[in-house]
């Protein structure tokens, strides 16, 4: 990794990204002489830029890290600034161990039931129970998805019990329902703050009859409406114990993945749920057992 820019760049021809280096010594003001340090440690000892920096003094990891994202254009923000919800493991601690599963499961979901075909699908998440943990992990693939290039827009379908608007910090009072009941309201998709490309439709006004407002043609309208607006579009559900608004939502989405918690899902409950999808031709991406 060399932090001396080419003859090319030197005479303002293609630039090249910026190193590692160049961005620590901008944001962090390292000397040319502590670069050549760090590079000398980093031959000496077979150890990454980032790491050799660090190991003398001259950044501290969670600089290393901002660094990276500028480098590879990968949302992310220094510790002291975050504000997240600590349910938002992957907007938290995006580079840990644990946070790869959700990177896996997004891969499996684009190459999967989101492959690119004539007709585009939204992905409702769900689940058979209520506590298995579907809105944690909704929030979270959110998150993971806005990290591709693109918008990602979650929508809060849960018109009973909605909680996507405390995990983000956003205002609940317009959303979905208004949207549904034929009233033309401002400001109802929000940005999710310090999250680029990522935008939450909260559940709105809790309505006294939410089956009946999800299985109006509206719903389908705009979901259409918003696929071809943004790039992924994933929409949180209530359990199924709860009543027919799971069926419907993921017959309009045409795929559904499915949550279960380890040693508390039962098993009667999530093969009902699986058969009633299957048999409504709604694409089943496949069954996630939470462990968080």
């Amino acid at each position: 990794m060399s932090y001396q820019h080419n003859a090319a760049q030197a005479a303002g021809m293609t630039e090249s990204p910026a190193s590692l280096g160049d961005i620590l010594t901008k944001t962090k003001g390292l000397s040319a002489e502590q670069v050549e340090r760090a590079l000398d440690y980093q031959r000496e000892h077979n150890v990454r830029f980032g790491e050799a920096a660090v190991a003398l003094g001259f950044a501290k990891p969670d600089d290393v890290i901002w660094a990276l994202s500028q480098q590879f254009h990968y949302p992310y923000l220094p510790t002291e600034h975050r504000h997240f919800n600590e349910e938002l493991v992957v907007a938290n601690d995006p580079f840990c161990e644990e946070v790869e599963a959700f990177r896996d499961l997004r891969s499996q979901l684009v190459l999967g039931v989101l492959a690119e075909t004539d007709t585009r699908r939204a992905l409702a998440i769900t689940s058979a129970d209520a506590g298995d943990g579907k809105t944690f992990v909704a929030a979270n693939l959110a998150v993971a998805f806005s990290q591709l290039p693109g918008r990602t827009l979650l929508i809060d379908a849960n018109l009973r019990q909605p909680r996507l608007h405390k995990v983000f910090g956003v205002e609940p009072g317009t959303g979905l329902t208004g949207l549904l009941a034929g009233r033309a309201e401002a400001n109802v998709i929000k940005p999710a703050a310090h999250l680029p490309n990522l935008y939450l439709m909260p559940a709105g006004v809790i309505a006294p009859n939410p089956t009946e407002l999800l299985q109006r043609a509206a719903f389908s309208l705009l979901l259409r409406e918003l696929l071809g607006k943004f790039d992924h579009v994933l929409v949180d559900t209530p359990p199924h114990a709860a009543g027919s608004d799971t069926r419907i939502i993921s017959v309009h989405c045409g795929a559904a993945l499915l949550v279960g918690r380890r040693n508390a899902t039962r098993m009667p409950g999530m093969q009902s749920l699986v058969k009633l999808l299957n048999k409504s031709q709604v694409r089943v991406a496949g069954i996630l057992m939470n462990e968080f």
